[in-house]
């Protein structure tokens, strides 16, 4: 990214868009490190009274994509601010010609010269909300930005080896199926492309504003008739269908990813400035240890075996703790987001960045191949839902609300609060509770409900 591209950033330009407004254009996202909730929010400068927790949802007076739904609620006094972001808006996407200004009015160009997508996106701050705030203003902006370099290969029946249309080799096309490369691939890349820019945009800006922290970042595109979700921390997206579940993200967690950063670290040892070890023991190892053989991990073990422990291994593990207890170095729940790039280990100069990946998994639901009803529809939801909902669950509520309230023209932005409610529980003296008497999420709360059954009516 360019420096006069952030020159431009931090002076501002049009940014995300509900239905009804206008599309994303190609200027730069507007100043992103004051503070509010999603633009869309009725009253989105202000933030829900604590106390309560109310719960907060978008209103039929700016109506999302597709109709969707959205509600959040902020944490349990866990920290000064709702460290959750989000962001929905329509994404139109134009053949750009050699040498075509990106400052160009081109949203007057006939129809047929862009293509069209939707968005929607749900950030999970941590050490502050900046970063969320950052990427909830730019990635649809830089995922726009990188369709648009690779729109002349995914408009082809089979994208051409050179995007020019030039063919060097006359085997080429050839080598392209033998790779079985097709357009959904093209897209899946520039979404890869498009969270690591906004992760090196989100280090600059926090480096010339002094500022620190970092995001998870889960977002939904269709475009071309399919559904693309791509994640990158411990937000998750679902499918509930009429028969079926269908799971849309994986959470990237230090236990889930312990090869891939054992891996890393066993490449750069000197990452670790001494002070970790590698290797994955059932419990932190204690002096009396020493010389006994104990179970153990590497990077290429998915099994467990014996080593015998020497002094080295009493150093702090590089992935500790399990479930929501594990930690990358002591100081990260998650192994996969975006910033952090100032982020260090307590009392230490050892970075946390070079094992926290900004690259996200896409996964790829092609509607061509199901017959979707009224009722089916993507839940996205950051993990402060997840914590205390399984997707059953989760589930079980969506079908049951939305059979009993079909006639209701809200019933998507209502099933959001009704979940994010569900998540939230209710205060029962100092603490707040589930139904069934568990603990409920004392973390922000955001949850998108998007109706498949909407996609070709907007």
């Amino acid at each position: 990214m360019s420096g006069e591209w952030l020159r431009r950033w931090r002076r501002g330009g049009p940014a995300e868009r509900p239905r009804g407004a206008p599309a994303a254009g190609p200027g730069p996202p507007p100043p992103a490190l004051r503070y509010r909730r999603p633009k869309f929010l009725p009253g989105g400068e202000e933030e829900a009274p604590r106390g309560g927790r109310a719960v907060r949802g978008a209103g039929p007076e700016r109506p999302l994509p597709w109709g969707a739904g959205y509600a959040e609620v902020i944490n349990a006094e866990k920290s000064e601010f709702n460290e959750d972001q989000a962001a929905c808006c329509q994404i139109s996407v134009r053949r750009r010609e050699p040498g075509l200004e990106e400052d160009e009015e081109w949203l007057i160009l006939c129809s047929t010269q862009f293509l069209t997508g939707h968005y929607w996106a749900l950030f999970d701050g941590h050490g502050g909300p900046d970063a969320a705030i950052i990427a909830s203003n730019y990635l649809h902006y830089c995922i726009k930005q990188k369709l648009e370099e690779i729109v002349g290969g995914i408009t082809e029946a089979q994208p051409p080896m050179h995007l020019s249309g030039h063919c060097i080799c006359d085997s080429d096309p050839q080598f392209v199926e033998e790779k079985h490369i097709h357009a959904a691939d093209l897209v899946v890349g520039a979404l890869e492309n498009a969270f690591q820019e906004c992760d090196e945009v989100i280090g600059q800006e926090m480096e010339a504003t002094n500022q620190t922290g970092g995001c998870t970042a889960l977002a939904a595109l269709y475009f071309q008739g399919k559904l693309y979700v791509a994640n990158a921390g411990d937000s998750r997206a679902i499918l509930v269908l009429k028969d079926n579940i269908v799971p849309m993200s994986s959470e990237f967690t230090p236990e889930s990813e312990r090869q891939r950063i054992q891996h890393l670290a066993f490449l750069f040892p000197k990452l670790l400035d001494g002070e970790f070890t590698r290797f994955e023991f059932p419990r932190r190892l204690k002096g009396d240890d020493v010389g006994q053989k104990v179970l153990y991990r590497d990077y290429f073990m998915e099994g467990w075996g014996y080593k015998t422990v020497e002094k080295a291994d009493l150093k702090y593990p590089l992935v500790h703790g399990h479930g929501k207890q594990a930690r990358l170095l002591g100081t990260l729940a998650v192994s996969r987001g975006l910033g952090d790039h100032q982020l260090k280990v307590i009392d230490t100069n050892i970075e946390v960045k070079p094992f926290l990946s900004c690259i996200p998994k896409v996964n790829v639901f092609d509607f061509a191949l199901h017959d979707i009803k009224e009722d089916d529809v993507l839940i996205m939801a950051t993990d402060g839902l997840w914590d205390v909902l399984c997707n059953d669950e989760v589930a079980h509520v969506v079908r049951s609300f939305l059979a009993e309230n079909r006639t209701d023209p809200q019933r998507f932005s209502e099933l959001a609060k009704c979940l994010v409610c569900r998540a939230r529980g209710k205060k029962r003296g100092h603490q707040w509770m589930l139904d069934d008497s568990h603990e409920a999420s004392y973390d922000d709360i955001s949850v998108f409900v998007i109706p498949l059954h909407n996609r070709e009516e907007d």
